[in-house]
């Protein structure tokens, strides 16, 4: 991908740099989605941390690995009462 110009701008006390669509769309890139920084002399590096593709094999194989001692202990909250009452629907 070629180069492409950015101008930093003022965001609250900080500096931010608005990233363009294409490259947002190019990394796969989500609002919210953390990034590393590291600078290099006058070169500013962005790496982007890819979220682990969270499947039921892996939600498996963490309860595996956890084992019993990872299971949340049971709380006895009583009886029912007002709106969380499922009740039978025809």
């Amino acid at each position: 991908m070629k180069a492409m110009k950015v101008r930093a701008a003022r965001w609250g006390n900080s500096v931010a740099v608005r990233l363009p669509r294409r490259a947002v769309e190019a990394l796969g890139l989500e609002p919210g989605q953390d990034m590393d920084m590291e600078l290099r002399g006058e070169t500013l590096e962005l790496t982007v941390r890819r979220r682990p593709e969270v499947t039921l094999d892996w939600i498996v194989s963490e309860i595996d690995r956890l084992g019993p001692a990872g299971e949340p202990e049971t709380v006895d909250w009583g009886l029912d009462r007002g709106d969380e009452i499922l009740h039978d629907r025809p």
